[in-house]
């Protein structure tokens, strides 16, 4: 899971941290990172939450199932959650995406005044928010480019 570990590195360099939590004992973990290969070069931190505490009070605990639905947080320096996204457990992530999202929320952080239109990448053109653009996003968007880049994502997967 080399992929995996790459874009842990990155979102190192980025300053951030990756934790990853859920309702399973620290003895699953060792045993899942032990014989998992795809966990062999993961590198971020598996918190054990076995009472589901932590899950709960992020709103991440399926009660009827005694388990914690997948979910992903990017909390920012002062603590707000600024992205949320959470599925059932059947339902794995996309590293890419996640690297993705985390890019474009750093960037607008580092510029209030722009946003990232669907699907932006680093590199590639941002948006002026404000009353000319409301129902003119394709004006400023290539609808090409756009459909490549998702195409690109889904073959990924």
């Amino acid at each position: 899971m080399a992929a995996v570990a790459a874009v842990y590195d990155k979102i190192k360099e980025e300053g951030a941290d990756v934790l990853a939590i859920s309702t399973d004992t620290k003895f699953v973990h060792e045993a899942f990172v032990k014989n998992e290969p795809l966990m062999k070069n993961v590198k971020f931190i598996l918190a054990s939450d076995p009472t589901g505490k932590v899950c709960r009070e992020y709103q991440a605990y399926m009660e009827d199932a005694g388990l914690a639905m997948r979910a992903l947080y990017i909390i920012n320096p002062e603590g707000n959650i600024v992205y949320l996204e959470s599925s059932i457990p059947p339902v794995g992530k996309s590293t890419a995406e996640i690297m993705r999202k985390f890019l474009a929320l750093k960037y607008v952080t580092e510029h209030p005044d722009e946003a990232c239109p669907a699907n932006w990448e680093p590199g590639k053109k941002t948006l002026k928010p404000g009353p000319k653009l409301v129902g003119n996003v394709g004006n400023y968007i290539d609808e090409k480019e756009l459909l490549e880049i998702t195409y690109r994502d889904f073959r990924m997967g």
